[in-house]
């Protein structure tokens, strides 16, 4: 056969590969051709049973993505599952690597099911925006019960392979050679003789009086969906399973997925995932990575405590340093702490704690860097601070060390003149908490060289981080469109908004949190501090800060807080300053619709990308949206705002934008001449400089 579906013979047992590099989807040429291996192999008498196995690092980790919402080609993933559950030979699915979404689903089609130890197993569709649609709601049930599957489905989590031995999903794990395991399997099921029961057809498990307890998981998972369709989909087509019969059940997963397939939402989960994939691709295939031993991280309070940790979770031993002994241990207790409270909730085991622990060093010399291959600095945020830090890295930091700031908003490419080696200089913007949180902005200054954008780009992936590269402005890409997006949030509560409206409207379009509950957590004083740096005022937020309510951690900011409790209050004396700074401003208090506020907020956002865009700022649009859904909350299921903006109609964005400039001048709703092009051509492409 084709070199993507092969068939070897080993005494009776036939063992099907699949090599369709690099994770073997089943694309629509593998489909074919392994439905007509599988149909000879069912019909010819000297095979008594059949493996199924791929080539490479992995089982099929997948359907290919890139032909949903296409016209089916047959045969469909559902037609070849079916077809291989009328096999009456024992057949059985060797699963190496990982085994998800249609990778699973066509091993749920086996009788049989053997795992390498490594192996991972799962059905991730949910975090496209979908939901199995090979039937794996329905069989997966029947094989871990309706609850496990429940948990797996639409958490889309994947399960090892001990875990999926205890579970029942599959019959033997084996650390060795899974071919030989395999077809010894499959060898001895024939001497055993039939009959074989497919998936399909097992029923056991499926015990209707545990449907209360179901209903009561999958209430309790619906409830974190927060707007995403998908999971709700999910839990109804377990639900199903359990309920309706195997076909009918089969026919409504089908039916939802169309459903989902064909919605603005999995389009948009869809863009997401291979934004990140591009986003994560350096120009340049052949440049020579720096090797990445040791790291060393500056400062040693919240922000480089956490960048310590990000590292230290992904093996990398770190030296933090800090200016006194006290600051240090003060730093070091908390990472403790951090590690202490994982362990505690069951996400870290107490050994893997004991490890990760084991990779700090602390230090209060600067000496004690000379070792290190990277040196992130995340000091306080002020130039000067800054560039005493490098100027003192200059001399001490190995020859080829890369040097990296943390800076959220400051000039990089003045940081990097501070020191005689500004090729080896970029920044690396974490995000708060550094150890939990996803996004990586890397800034690429003008002297940064290629090799060093490079290694710091695959560094940020082994540490589990998802990078961006960005060019040098004022914010990067996330800040500066942040503020963008907040320059109408004073203007909106002056003329009437309360905060909590204007947090209401932003959590019920699938924000995690509203504007004003986001800077109480952060800190009224770091947006406070920022505008004093650029001569900039904000009445209501500057007063709060004069008055020292600086948010949750003062007990009082644009919301109250009692008793160190994060919920917010409503606050009065917010209310009532708001009420005088509008009649000082001669400004009548009126009301605010949810629509108007939404436009006037993520409007400006989305003009401020196309200016982003336009400047080479972001390399492309879709490198904005994995900016905004990893770092700032933005829905997942609408895709990040540049692709957001193509589902709301760019031409309705304009003709907002050049009202409310017409009204009020501001530069915010100047619109950009790329947003223009995008109206008329529909297409981001080309736009960066």
């Amino acid at each position: 056969m084709s070199s993507s579906v092969s068939i070897g013979n080993n005494n009776g047992v036939a063992v099907v590969t699949i090599d369709n590099p690099p994770v073997n989807a089943l694309s629509f040429h593998v489909r074919e051709l392994l439905m007509q291996a599988l149909v000879s192999l069912r019909d010819e008498p000297s095979v008594a049973a059949i493996a199924i196995t791929c080539a490479g690092r992995t089982f099929v980790a997948g359907a290919d993505i890139t032909e949903f919402g296409k016209p089916v080609r047959q045969p469909d993933l559902r037609a070849l599952v079916a077809m291989l559950e009328t096999i009456a030979k024992p057949t059985v699915a060797a699963i190496h690597g990982t085994a998800l979404g249609g990778g699973l689903e066509l091993a749920l089609g086996c009788h049989f099911r053997v795992a390498d130890t490594g192996a991972k197993l799962g059905l991730p569709e949910v975090k496209l925006g979908l939901l199995p649609g090979g039937g794996g709601t329905v069989r997966l049930p029947r094989l871990v019960g309706p609850l496990k599957a429940l948990s797996m489905i639409v958490s889309g989590t994947p399960i090892v392979a001990a875990e999926a031995l205890a579970d029942g999903l599959v019959d033997a794990v084996f650390d060795g050679d899974l071919i030989a395991q395999a077809v010894s399997i499959a060898a001895d099921m024939v001497a055993k003789g039939g009959p074989f029961t497919p998936v399909r057809d097992r029923n056991d498990r499926l015990d209707q009086a545990n449907l209360p307890a179901f209903d009561k998981q999958a209430a309790a998972l619906s409830k974190k969906a927060r707007g995403l369709e998908a999971p709700i989909a999910c839990a109804q087509s377990v639900r199903n399973a359990l309920t309706l019969p195997f076909d009918e059940a089969l026919a409504a997963e089908r039916d939802l997925f169309v459903k989902l397939v064909a919605g603005d939402q999995s389009r948009a989960q869809r863009h997401l995932f291979f934004a990140e994939r591009q986003a994560a691709k350096i120009a340049g295939k052949d440049v020579v990575r720096r090797k990445i031993a040791r790291v060393g991280v500056i400062g040693a309070g919240t922000m480089g405590g956490g960048i310590a940790m990000a590292f230290a979770n992904g093996g990398l031993p770190v030296t933090l340093l800090e200016t006194t002994q006290e600051a240090l241990q003060r730093g070091l207790t908390t990472i403790d702490k951090n590690y202490a409270v994982s362990a505690m909730r069951g996400s870290l085991s107490e050994d893997a704690k004991r490890q990760r622990l084991a990779l700090f060093k602390g230090s209060t010399d600067y000496a004690d860097l000379t070792d290190c291959d990277l040196i992130v600095e995340a000091v306080f945020e002020e130039m000067a601070v800054k560039k005493e830090v490098f100027g003192r890295l200059d001399a001490v930091a190995k020859p080829g060390a890369i040097l990296a700031t943390n800076t959220s908003y400051l000039d990089v490419n003045e940081i990097a003149a501070s020191t005689s080696r500004p090729q080896d200089l970029l920044g690396m913007h974490f995000f708060s908490p550094a150890n939990v949180m996803k996004l990586l902005e890397i800034v690429r200054a003008d002297k940064t060289s290629p090799d060093v954008l490079a290694t710091i780009a695959d560094l940020a992936r082994r540490i589990g981080k998802v990078p961006v590269v960005v060019g040098v402005c004022h914010g990067f890409v996330g800040n500066r469109m942040l503020a963008a997006r907040g320059s109408e949030l004073e203007p909106l509560l002056l003329e009437g908004a309360t905060p909590r409206q204007v947090d209401q409207a932003f959590t019920d379009f699938g924000w995690p949190m509203g504007p004003f509950q986001m800077v109480d957590l952060a800190g009224l004083d770091i947006g406070w501090r920022n505008r004093k740096a650029r001569g900039q005022t904000a009445d209501i937020a500057d007063t709060l800060c004069e008055q020292g309510h600086f948010g949750q951690k003062t007990g009082s900011g644009f919301y109250r807080y009692e008793d160190s409790s994060r919920t917010p209050l409503l606050n009065p004396e917010v209310e009532a300053l708001i009420r005088d700074k509008a009649a000082g401003n001669g400004i009548a208090p009126r009301t605010i619709g949810t629509k108007e506020i939404i436009e006037r907020t993520l409007y400006p956002m989305i003009n401020e990308g196309a200016k982003i865009l336009e400047e080479g700022i972001a390399a492309r649009a879709s490198d904005i949206d994995v900016v905004w859904v990893n770092g700032y909350g933005f829905p997942v299921g609408k895709g990040g705002p540049m692709f957001w903006a193509s589902l709301e109609g760019v031409d309705k964005i304009i003709r907002r934008l050049d009202h409310w400039h017409q009204q009020t001048g501001k530069d915010v709703f100047r619109v950009a001449p790329l947003l223009r092009q995008m109206a008329e051509t529909g297409s981001w492409d080309g736009a960066a400089g």
